[in-house]
């Protein structure tokens, strides 16, 4: 205990040092920034959220998710908000977002403020996702999450809204990209060495088009997208032979659709859809050619009804019911097919100036045909109670109670957000929590491959509380630091018993973090250049594995979380004299420190640092063209162990927009 309470003084100290310079530069008008404060509706459309937040929370707009040209949101996430990442292989392989020291099965994934979880797994995939028709991404950090009100997120909520209302007018978008990996002479076990295969120059195609339509009261978006992944790539093994990754084919494609429709008191109907279908060849392990291989077929259908005034002035209401159908198949002989029903309703109720009440609740079907699991269904969910008081102007208090029912459970998650604003440049923000997590199905009812599930097993349990704090000056500098700790318990691992694989509640674990970032703009006037963009990050994450018997003596860390991470990056853009045909230079450097890939922190995955550069250039008023180097150094490092990533790759690709909103914008002004 006297280990662990240095700990918790050295980490908040920190804190408290990089927080206390901040405070000391009041202004004589102290109220609430709400640049930072609170989150606005963004293009006009807030999807099942409230806007106000006390947790650590950022937010990628339209334009920042286009200029990254990522290939999945995996990726988005690592390159731009610096979130860890743990991969099996390139684009198409199991991906787990790293959040607060908690997988993607620890997150809550919405898309539109709906969970999508796999009700199976409890995980997400990331491929899914067509990023060329996603809005805005929110990234809500921490668990018991009190802007949703989603159940499960002990690391924290990823928001991935696809709506918006369009203005008047048509727009037509597009991409057409191809990436290349470095060809050269490479071994092939039982077989020697082997020539450079020149193919891998065009190793991979991302295609994709959308489509906009407004009018004044209504609008309809579509979008479309097809990706090719050879997934072939270099890389040195143990012995220092130069191997290439094959057996790891990946095609799919995906289509969505949505409609938004305004109607009278500001209220909007909004419809959505999407399709994805993805064919994969998924290697059996790292070093292997030998590929199983995997279908995914998902749709998914919503329907919203936002009504920011409800029957009188102080009411708001917003809801949603959602359709999700997901089968996945491993060859002639794995099927599993999943249906969800999920509907959501929250209530808004604005009785003074300084008082807001929120209340609601959400509820999900899930039933599930699985050839090595059964026919199963649940019924789980949840309601919850959220005042936002605010006694002064510049301070909020937000206390909150969601009930939680499933799998025969009712239990009260209760938490509690502060708010102080000391002037115009700084907020604080402070929480205290509770987190907690329903077993999968498969965790309760696997049989087969020598795995055994247990239904015997206990929901994941936990406590938690953060301090942070938000600096802006002028918009040119940006200082972020969020402190934070938690504590896990009854987490879920499955171990090998008597020959047989089984998950019991054997996990318990502490963590303490710090995740400080800097942001500020050099005026540079010289020619097209105008301002230089400085980002730097560093994430510090200490972990303690308190289970099968070790204590916090033991010294042992949380398999694939690294104990410091840090991020740095360059904007250099710039304009012609006709201020139409600018372009941009992004330097960006990530190191990931050393990880562990077991529980006993036996296998060790080396540190690695990850140079990339994205150079983007208009061409003509409706085209540009992008160029991106990842991993410029080349260097040949593991994200999951023995599954290692592709060195050098780059992507070259074209963009072409066509809007007419602006033009139909003008004519009805006329009018």
């Amino acid at each position: 205990m006297e280990k662990i309470r240095q700990v918790s003084i050295f980490i908040f100290g920190l804190i408290l040092c990089f927080v206390a310079p901040l405070v000391a530069q009041e202004t004589e008008d102290d109220f609430f920034n709400d640049e930072v404060f609170l989150m606005e509706e963004d293009e006009g459309i807030t999807v099942t959220a409230s806007p106000e937040t006390t947790q650590q929370m950022k937010t990628l707009t339209k334009e920042e998710i286009g200029r990254a040209h990522a290939p999945d949101l995996a990726v988005l996430l690592q390159e731009t908000l610096g979130l860890g990442i743990t991969r099996y292989g390139p684009y198409g392989n199991q991906t787990d977002i790293n959040l607060r020291g908690f997988d993607s099965e620890r997150i809550a994934f919405l898309i539109d403020g709906v969970p999508v979880n796999s009700p199976m797994s409890g995980d997400f995939d990331l491929s899914m996702i067509d990023l060329n028709s996603v809005e805005r991404v929110e990234v809500v950090y921490g668990g018991s999450d009190s802007k949703y009100n989603v159940s499960g997120s002990l690391g924290g909520v990823i928001n991935i809204i696809t709506v918006k209302k369009q203005e008047p007018g048509l727009r037509v978008s597009g991409s057409l990209s191809n990436t290349a990996a470095l060809p050269g002479e490479y071994y092939k076990p039982g077989a020697g060495n082997q020539a450079p295969q020149w193919q891998d120059l065009v190793d991979a195609q991302n295609i994709s088009l959308a489509l906009g339509l407004g009018t004044e009261k209504t609008s309809w978006a579509a979008g479309l997208f097809a990706n090719r992944a050879g997934n072939h790539f270099l890389f040195e093994d143990y012995y220092g032979r130069t191997l290439r990754r094959e057996g790891n084919e990946v095609w799919d494609t995906g289509v969505s659709l949505s409609f938004v429709r305004e109607l009278p008191d500001y209220t909007k109907l909004i419809a959505g859809g999407d399709f994805y279908y993805g064919d994969k060849n998924i290697p059996t392990s790292g070093f292997s050619s030998v590929a199983k291989e995997q279908k995914d077929f998902s749709t998914r259908q919503n329907l919203m009804l936002d009504m920011p005034r409800a029957f009188r002035d102080d009411l708001s209401t917003e809801a949603s019911l959602t359709h999700a159908w997901h089968t996945r198949d491993y060859g002639a002989s794995s099927h599993h097919g999943q249906h969800t029903i999920t509907a959501i309703n929250r209530w808004g109720w604005y009785p003074r100036d300084w008082i807001t009440v929120r209340a609601g609740g959400d509820y999900r079907y899930s039933y599930l045909d699985s050839t090595e699991i059964g026919l199963y269904y649940r019924h789980d969910g949840g309601l919850y109670l959220t005042a936002e008081y605010q006694p002064v102007e510049q301070f909020l208090v937000i206390p909150s109670v969601k009930g939680i029912f499933g799998g025969g459970t009712v239990v009260p998650i209760p938490k509690l957000g502060l708010v102080w604003s000391p002037s115009a440049f700084l907020t604080i923000k402070n929480n205290y929590f509770r987190s907690f997590k329903l077993p999968d199905f498969e965790d309760l009812h696997w049989v087969g491959g020598g795995m055994h599930g247990n239904p015997d097993l206990k929901p994941e349990d936990g406590w938690g509380a953060d301090l942070g704090a938000v600096y802006t000056l002028n918009d040119r500098l940006t200082i972020e630091a969020a402190g934070f700790t938690q504590w896990t318990a009854d987490s879920i691992h499955w171990y090998a018993s008597s020959g047989t694989w089984m998950p019991e509640n054997v996990g318990e674990a502490i963590f303490f973090g710090l995740d400080s970032k800097l942001r500020f703009d050099i005026p540079f006037s010289l020619g097209a250049f105008e301002k230089i963009g400085v980002s730097l990050s560093y994430q510090f994450l200490l972990s303690y594995l308190l289970s099968y018997g070790y204590t916090y003596d033991s010294d042992k860390r949380i398999p694939y979380m690294p104990l410091h991470t840090a991020g740095a990056s360059l904007t250099i853009p710039w304009k012609t004299e006709s201020r139409q045909h600018g372009g941009s230079l992004i330097i960006s450097g990530r190191y990931e420190g050393l990880r562990y890939a077991d529980t006993a922190n036996i296998t060790k995955l080396k540190p690695y640092f990850l140079l990339n550069a994205n150079v983007q250039q208009g061409i003509a008023n409706n085209l540009s063209a992008f160029l991106i180097f990842r991993n410029i150094l080349n260097q040949s490092y593991e994200s999951f162990n023995d599954y290692y990533m592709p060195g050098l790759t780059i992507t070259l690709g074209m963009n072409f927009k066509f809007d007419d909103s602006r033009r139909n914008t003008d004519r009805l002004t006329q009018h």
